[in-house]
């Protein structure tokens, strides 16, 4: 778990500075060390409270037919704008552009490297 933990962190560093570099709205002024930190919020904000809110909201994912999700990601993104002072996400749209930027960066980097394969190797 451990590993899959570590992995979901660095993937959202990836896909965090793509966000950054694509939209315009969000900023980490170029310190990486705020990128690093908002990408280990934003882990932690999806591993925790991610599954509460969805359970909440599963009425709306299911007549949405898993739209809703999309939502439900630009809001833990908009918590880790607010839980890491430096890191800006801008407006609704640009937090919405970049939730979907970042869905998608994890999920090309989970389909090439993987995770749960790389510690069934291990074990």
């Amino acid at each position: 778990m451990l590993l899959r933990l570590l992995f979901a962190w660095l993937s959202n560093v990836v896909a965090l500075f793509v966000a950054a570099w694509i939209v315009s709205g969000v900023d980490y002024g170029d310190d990486f060390w705020i990128l690093f930190i908002a990408a280990l919020v934003f882990t932690v904000v999806n591993f925790f409270v991610r599954p509460l809110v969805i359970l909440l909201a599963l009425p709306a994912v299911i007549l949405t037919l898993g739209l809703a999700l999309i939502l439900i990601n630009t809001f833990m993104l908009y918590l880790t704008d607010w839980i890491v002072p430096s890191f800006e996400t801008g407006s609704f749209w640009s937090t919405l552009l970049a939730a979907i930027i970042i869905s998608i960066v994890n999920m090309i980097l989970s389909f090439f490297l993987r995770p749960e394969e790389m510690s069934r190797d291990r074990a």
